[in-house]
């Protein structure tokens, strides 16, 4: 007796049916999975970004508020032109550089009977007073000026593209660096920078850019920096010092602070500035709406409802120049 086997040689139509449609739901589930995963991918990058482009831009700006005012041997005088400061340099004509508020408040002291301004600062667009050199400026952002000597000293300038001052205990020169340097007794020499920082967009993008100090100006080749892409917004809090104990005792906008104030010529010193920068995601992620509003200092900025991840940085910087000084 023998056995026949029979050969199947194919699927039936609900056999296919019920293949398909596992078939289905596995891809289903595996396209969710990718794009799950996609999207974490998207978030926790932007995150990242945000967080870092966030510390870059304190740095930056830390570092150089840090050591606004220090003039070497003449930290806390005032330079006063024909009597202990000298300049040799050539004449930075109005056109080329960027003169703030007050008399004495360009790149270079003047002869003016007036306290030269090493710090100063508006918000875009609010402030009635700003810098003619900028242009372009984001709108109801702040802009903030330092200047200072930068170092550490050098035995013989030699960028000339640079300005310098040679400084001793009682006098300050002032020259470029395609200039011959200056005899003084016992000087030393640094390279004196006048920094301007600002945002402004570049095809979309908001970018800390940051306008420096160049042989002939401010508005030669090269002064310009882009800094940090992605920083759409910042607050300054100027910190005063009203009880002599070196620490501030109350934050204000640019709006609150006076002439008097800009020239430490109160009672109240200021000590401290507090920065708020809102950082922006570089590229939108269409999955998601921002519904959320961010509170820089004193200031609201409303939900703008579009694909943009966003987020708050701030730092609160002493001024050791001026609290040096007072002491």
């Amino acid at each position: 007796m023998s056995n026949k086997f029979k050969v199947q040689q194919g699927l039936t139509l609900v056999e296919m049916m019920v293949a398909m449609v596992i078939s289905l739901f596995l891809s289903a589930g595996l396209f969710s999975m990718f794009t799950m995963s996609a999207t974490n991918v998207v978030t926790t990058s932007q995150f990242n970004q945000l967080q870092e482009n966030g510390r870059i831009a304190l740095a930056l700006i830390e570092r150089d508020i840090s050591q606004l005012g220090f003039m070497a041997d003449m930290t806390g005088t005032d330079f006063i032109v024909g009597t202990n400061t000298q300049i040799d340099a050539v004449a930075i004509p109005a056109s080329d550089d960027c003169i703030g508020a007050g008399v004495n408040n360009a790149s270079l002291p003047n002869n003016n009977p007036a306290h030269f301004r090493r710090l100063w600062g508006y918000e875009q667009g609010v402030s009635t007073e700003s810098f003619a050199c900028l242009t372009g400026v984001s709108a109801s952002t702040d802009v903030l000026q330092v200047k200072r000597l930068i170092g550490p000293s050098v035995a013989v300038p030699n960028d000339n593209n640079r300005y310098y001052m040679g400084t001793t205990a009682n006098e300050a020169v002032i020259f470029s660096g395609d200039q011959v340097t200056p005899v003084m007794d016992n000087a030393r020499f640094w390279e004196y920078q006048h920094h301007i920082y600002y945002i402004q967009e570049d095809d979309g993008v908001p970018v800390l850019r940051r306008r420096v100090l160049r042989r002939g100006g401010m508005k030669t080749s090269g002064s310009y920096e882009q800094l940090v892409e992605g920083i759409e917004n910042m607050r300054v809090l100027y910190g005063f010092d009203n009880d002599g104990d070196d620490t501030a005792d109350s934050f204000m906008p640019v709006q609150n602070v006076t002439n008097l104030m800009w020239d430490n010529e109160l009672f109240q010193r200021l000590v401290a500035l507090r920065i708020f920068l809102l950082v922006r995601a570089v590229n939108e992620d269409r999955s998601f709406t921002n519904q959320s509003s961010y509170q820089l200092g004193d200031k609201n900025i409303p939900a703008t409802g579009d694909h943009f991840r966003r987020k708050v940085v701030s730092a609160t910087i002493v001024l050791e120049n001026p609290v040096l000084i007072r002491n």
